[in-house]
């Protein structure tokens, strides 16, 4: 079917509730979550791979360039965002005001770790939407399951391994980075494993309700436009 150039008022849901989980995912990204004495991971791997699971609905029914278009509005929110905390942090503050560094240390963040964070999230879902666009045509649009679960191995594996290497490399010890990387990637897949059955749901639920079901059939991926 072809792609409708309209953007529906479901559409506009989805794509809330996409920036709103990736705002949420950067925003308790500090904080660590001791699963077991020897595994850590930062508490935004409860949220973060909902945004992975939209993001194969977006693909699975309205094609790569609709899912291009919530991907870079997801960074242009991160982005102010970002600003934003930051701006907020630079603010002079009354004396009385005890909470200055408690802000600054929740809301702030490094020019490392905002590059780190920005580029595994670029590189992680555009990886996963082109994969995923590319297997539906392959496939006739057949085994959904195999389509997201193969695009969230590679979009996640490189989310995870751009982020971690990028903000703590040479800052730990190696065999740490390592073990983080792989915790993180073995949880960020198991979820969307299990979410599968709701993914199937969801995207039957949306394709009856938008009367869509697009195929990227001979479609250029092109980042920015096309």
């Amino acid at each position: 079917m072809n792609e409708s150039k309209n953007v529906s008022r479901l559409f506009m849901c989805i794509g809330i509730v996409f920036v709103t989980c990736l705002l949420l995912s950067n925003l308790v990204a500090g904080k660590m979550w001791a699963v077991t004495p020897d595994i850590t991971l930062p508490a935004a791997v409860i949220l973060f791979p909902v945004t992975y699971i939209i993001g194969d609905v977006f693909t699975e029914v309205y094609g790569f360039r609709k899912a291009r278009t919530i991907i870079w509005l997801g960074f242009a929110c991160s982005f102010f965002a970002v600003l934003v905390y930051l701006v907020t942090i630079a603010l002079p503050h009354p004396g009385y005001w005890e909470n200055q560094e408690a802000y600054a240390i929740v809301m702030g963040t490094t020019p490392r770790v905002a590059i780190a964070s920005f580029s595994g999230y670029l590189f992680g879902e555009f990886s996963n939407s082109i994969i995923l666009s590319k297997l539906k045509v392959a496939t006739k649009g057949k085994k959904l399951w195999v389509r997201t679960i193969f695009s969230t191995v590679i979009g996640e594996g490189l989310d995870s391994v751009i982020f971690i290497v990028i903000s703590f490399w040479g800052t730990m010890e190696n065999t740490v980075v390592l073990k983080m990387i792989l915790f993180q990637y073995l949880f960020k897949v198991v979820y969307e494993v299990l979410f599968t059955p709701v993914t199937y749901l969801v995207v039957k639920t949306i394709k009856k309700a938008e009367g869509i079901d697009v195929y990227d059939e001979g479609l250029k991926y092109n980042l920015i436009k096309g």
